[in-house]
This record gives C-alpha cells, structure tokens and sequence, in this order.
C-alpha cells in the first residue's frame, strides 16, 4: 500500500516524495542506506523507483515482498496513465496544457534539487567523500548539458571511475 501510494504522489519523478516516505516518515533506511540504494536502482535497468521498491520489499519481506512493492508501485499508476493519455488524446493541440506540463516539470526539477541538497550530509560518511562527489556530479552535469555527451557514456566513464577511486580507498582501509 505504501507504495502504491507513492506511486501516485509522483508526476514527473518520484524521488522526493520517495526519499520523505522511506526515510524520514517510515524510516525504513537511513539517509546513507537511501542513497546507496538509489545509486544501485539507478544503475540497474528499469525506472529508479520500481527498482528501489523491489530491493526494499525483499529486503523486508522477501520475495512476497518485492512482488507487493513491484504491484503496488506498477498497478494504479498503469490504470490512471492509460485514462490521462485517453484525455491527452483529446485536449494535446490545447496551448493551457502544453503550459501545464511545462510548468510541472520546472517543479519536479526543484524538487530533485531540493532532495539532492537534503542528502548531501550523507556524503560525510561516503568513501569517496563531499568534494568527490561533488567533482563527479558537477563533471557529469556538464558532460550532458554544456557538450550533450550520451548519459550512457557518461555515466560509464565516470562510474567507472569513481568505482576505482571508491575501490582503491576501501583496498587502503
């Protein structure tokens, strides 16, 4: 239930509404533990948020578990994208709907950001620490937005090479 619920708070992207829930409401993971999860949902194939819910409904109660998450998070958001998409059909060529979505994408984008400032102490605690992160995240930010390089190459060159920075560090401990 707790995941079909945040399924349906999300339009746009989830992971503010998602990081809230599980972590400060539930407390089901910690700051830390939500974004070590979210960086292994985000490398696996499939939306971030369905791969989050899967490892927390194993983790907690197994394969039952994963399979409640995974509906829970799949099933009425199914059903409520089929019924927008059969409005959308009918008002698309309406300029207060191109505006609309426009304007529910500028939220979700300050949402992300917000989240993202929220979870920076967590950083405190990573291997790599504040400053790596940081270098990592800022080079991949301008990797896609100022030279238009694939997010797959990207997120290839620079995962790969934080994995080995990460790696080295944890080798020397």
């Amino acid at each position: 239930m707790s995941f079909t619920l945040l399924a349906l708070q999300g339009f746009g992207g989830v992971l503010a509404v998602v990081q809230r829930e599980i972590v400060e409401r539930k407390r089901w993971l910690t700051k830390e533990e939500f974004v070590e999860d979210w960086a292994v949902a985000q490398i696996m194939p499939g939306p971030n948020v369905v791969n989050i819910s899967l490892m927390i409904g194993a983790r907690h109660f197994g394969l039952k578990g994963a399979i409640a998450a995974l509906a829970g998070m799949l099933t009425f958001p199914l059903i409520l994208v089929l019924l927008l998409a059969t409005i959308y059909s009918h008002f698309a060529d309406q300029a207060w709907l191109a505006g609309a979505l426009r304007g529910m994408g500028a939220v979700a984008g300050g949402l992300i950001a917000a989240v993202g400032v929220k979870l920076i102490p967590s950083l405190k605690t990573n291997v790599l620490g504040v400053a790596l992160c940081a270098i990592f995240g800022i080079g991949c930010f301008i990797c896609i937005a100022i030279f238009k390089i694939p997010l797959g190459k990207v997120l290839l060159t620079l995962g790969v090479a934080s994995y080995l920075i990460a790696y080295v560090r944890l080798e020397g401990k």
